[in-house]
């Protein structure tokens, strides 16, 4: 069996209200505690509220527990696919489209040489030329999805983005996505979707209340869930 590239021990996530010192913490998450495997796909799945989202944001490192130890192998990087909330308005798509690559480990060289695949994948021709404040959202969408794709993060994080756009770009977008997750890449998928996590996932993590409710085998896992859901 592979070693894990990261690990959760006993992690909690704690937001406290600004109003008063005295405020008691609101515990998002608590005591979570899991491994993630090379090359595996890891589905998560829990209720509105449960903390999938807040899970993701650690997997990230966009914040910091407040309890526990989040352990990774070295120069492990984590990418969470936003479609592009992190654009800098006032430069090109192509500009972008290069920071992106390069800070998810893509040499400048090698960022260079994916922009016209992206350019092509994105469909938007010399529109990637102009600031990426004058874009629609749309067009933004299609950018931040083609270059995302296209990068090779350690680990891709995704939260319920199976294919973005109008008909034609969301089918392209969607296989390409799936391409993806089967592939070698190691993959965390938070989705409400059973179906989905079936046909994707090695592994499900099931959060409720902030807490590991149950980690396994996608099909047990996703078992019990329907199981309870429909007994609740």
């Amino acid at each position: 069996m592979s070693s894990p590239i990261l690990t959760f021990s006993k992690v909690g996530l704690a937001y406290r209200g600004r109003l008063s010192l005295f405020t008691k913490p609101n515990w998002v998450l608590k005591d979570i505690s899991f491994e993630l495997l090379p090359s595996e796909t890891l589905g998560v799945i829990g209720r509105n509220g449960a903390g999938k989202s807040s899970l993701l944001k650690l997997l990230a490192d966009i914040i910091a527990p407040n309890s526990g130890k989040i352990h990774r192998q070295p120069q492990i990087k984590s990418q969470l696919l936003s479609l592009g909330l992190g654009f800098n308005k006032k430069l090109s798509g192509i500009d972008n489209a290069l920071m992106a690559l390069v800070t998810q480990g893509s040499s400048i060289r090698d960022a260079k040489e994916l922009i016209p695949v992206i350019i092509e994948f994105s469909g938007l021709g010399d529109t990637i030329k102009e600031p990426v404040g004058t874009f629609s959202a749309g067009q933004k969408a299609r950018l931040g999805f083609a270059t995302a794709i296209h990068a090779t993060p350690d680990i891709l994080l995704l939260d319920e983005i199976l294919g973005v756009g109008d008909k034609d770009f969301k089918r392209k977008s969607t296989k390409a996505l799936k391409e993806k997750v089967q592939s070698n890449q190691t993959v965390v998928l938070v989705s409400h979707s059973i179906q989905t996590l079936r046909k994707l996932c090695d592994r499900v993590l099931w959060i409720e209340n902030g807490m590991v409710n149950a980690i396994g085998g996608a099909q047990e896992i996703l078992d019990m869930y329907e199981t309870e859901a429909v007994s609740a």
